[in-house]
């Protein structure tokens, strides 16, 4: 009953279609395994890197949010005279100063905190 025949042990040849199916089957295999082993790498070396990584001299500690974690920016901005600001706009280091010049027109101006210049003096002509 328990007794199992030799010539059930021994693999029989499989016919060409499943063959070729086991084939792509292993190369498949392979190439997954590859892929799967590069990608690790690829995080493992991303880690690697950001742990190495050293800071610049100089550079103030910034917070995950961007401010400086040292002590305020501090600065001030010359605007023409006579413009009068009446709403105002921060997008990452630039500030946006909407407001009517001394003419009565609109205008937008745009300043780079980091640097202090005016980046852009837009005039708004509307009705």
């Amino acid at each position: 009953m328990t007794k199992i025949e030799i010539d059930d042990q021994e693999e029989k040849p499989l016919d060409p279609a499943m063959e070729n199916v086991r084939r792509k089957m292993v190369r498949l295999q392979i190439v997954s395994g590859a892929i799967m082993f590069v990608s690790l790498m690829a995080v493992f070396g991303a880690v690697v890197y950001k742990v190495t990584r050293t800071e610049p001299a100089g550079s103030a500690p910034v917070a995950s949010n961007g401010v400086p974690s040292g002590s305020p920016v501090s600065g001030t901005v010359t605007l023409p005279s006579g413009f009068a600001v009446q709403s105002t706009s921060l997008s990452g280091s630039q500030i946006l100063f909407y407001g009517q010049g001394a003419d009565g027109k609109h205008r937008a101006i745009v300043v780079d905190t980091k640097t202090g210049h005016t980046v852009a003096d837009i005039t708004v002509a509307g009705n």
